[in-house]
């Protein structure tokens, strides 16, 4: 009898390890870029292989990106078998020969499906195939996942995205899970053991603080995705991650809002899935998008998303808690004024009880002060209680700096 209990809860422990996500391929939040922001259904294999052309050559590879990402509409119909295959006008020569064109670049190329009966634009979705689609994707030598909740009348999510995350371990090949759910059944609360990143909330669009309503859907902007974002803080960590959703940096808002976007999503540990069409950018969505510094922030490996302090002036003071005692350290400006600040670094004594445990210790450890968009040292913080650096934040703008404990 005890021998078969035994079996039994090897059995259990096998089926478990089988059932889990992949580990490792998301201990820092996920780099790369997706067709949908930019292009949405018109996308073809000219078009990624030229992105992935352009990965290389402007040298965002090298800053860190490192996913292609298809969204909606490169299918194509199902065989008789019931496996899907990719558009024949539109990837004349299958993902397959797309995959392996954009590893030899040194990149990962990734897909896009859905867990209901359709995808949000109509194509094929993977109800009911989702261990043949897996099995495809890896043969296709996918390396990422994005899985939507359209056409999901009367199914449960965290089955759904289970099954979808089962099929994957059993297809063989490491897949990153991202989990396009909209933050409709709260998945922040179930999902880091399903997948590796999970939307929080609906669609971005371009625009830094409005909603645009839709029969049936909503967009919403950079500020309302960051309102969304901010008390998840405790949900996310190496390996599983808050998703506001992909950058709007380059396809339209103004140079300063564009940064603040982007410190934004780097101070709350947020992908960096860039949406603009790459192989055509002015050299001010080049020098956000490729910030090393602020990218170095984003993706600490202590892996702690950042939070709002305090909130004074119409000034939103963010720190997000580093390796090595060191933060991260931005005042974001929502307003459309200009705001002038006096920054007292005793006013900022804090213990990130909720995630962390690090404290500033402003009274007790001396930093070194580095501003990450104008690349220089910046001085450095006092122990003293007095103000000790006069600061303007543009309107809807930031300054961030990176805070190194002085020896």
């Amino acid at each position: 009898m005890k021998k078969i209990v035994l079996g039994a809860c090897l059995l259990c422990s096998t089926l478990m390890v089988n059932a889990q996500k992949w580990e490792g391929v998301a201990d820092t939040p996920q780099m790369g870029w997706n067709s949908w922001n930019k292009f949405q259904g018109n996308i073809n294999e000219e078009l990624i292989m030229g992105i992935a052309d352009a990965m290389v050559e402007t040298g965002l590879r090298d800053a860190g990106y490192q996913y292609i990402n298809l969204d909606d509409c490169w299918h194509g119909k199902r065989d008789a078998d019931g496996f899907i295959q990719a558009d024949p006008q539109r990837f004349p020569h299958g993902i397959k020969y797309l995959a392996d064109y954009v590893h030899s670049k040194g990149l990962k190329l990734g897909i896009y499906s859905d867990c209901g009966r359709g995808t949000c634009a109509g194509m094929p979705g993977s109800f009911g195939h989702e261990y043949q689609d897996a099995l495809q994707y890896a043969r296709w030598n996918i390396d990422y996942l994005k899985e939507d909740w359209c056409n999901t009348d009367n199914i449960n999510a965290v089955g759904a995205y289970q099954l979808m995350s089962d099929a994957l371990r059993e297809a063989g090949r490491p897949i990153f899970l991202s989990m396009c759910e909209w933050g409709s059944n709260k998945p922040w609360k179930w999902a880091s053991e399903i997948g590796h990143s999970w939307r929080i909330g609906p669609d971005i669009w371009c625009d830094f603080d409005s909603t645009k309503v839709f029969p049936g859907y909503t967009q919403v902007g950079v500020m309302q995705c960051i309102r969304l974002n901010e008390p998840l803080r405790i949900y996310a960590g190496k390996g599983h991650w808050n998703d506001p959703d992909m950058l709007e940096v380059g396809n339209g808002m103004k140079t300063n809002e564009d940064r603040a976007h982007f410190a934004m999503w780097c101070m709350m540990a947020s992908p960096l899935i860039l949406g603009n069409d790459i192989r055509n950018m002015s050299q001010e969505t080049k020098d956000i998008i490729m910030n090393k510094e602020i990218i170095a922030v984003n993706q600490d490996t202590l892996g702690v998303q950042g939070l709002r302090y305090l909130t004074d002036k119409g000034l939103e003071f963010w720190f997000k808690p580093l390796a090595a005692g060191e933060w991260a350290f931005t005042i974001l400006n929502p307003t459309k004024q200009a705001v002038t600040y006096d920054i007292n670094w005793q006013e900022f004594n804090f213990t990130d009880e909720a995630v962390s445990k690090q404290s500033t210790q402003f009274d007790k450890v001396v930093y070194a002060i580095r501003d990450l968009w104008q690349h220089k040292d910046a001085g450095k913080t006092s122990l003293k209680n007095r103000t000790d650096r006069k600061v303007t934040v543009p309107a809807r703008d930031v300054i961030s700096y990176r805070l190194t404990p002085k020896k």
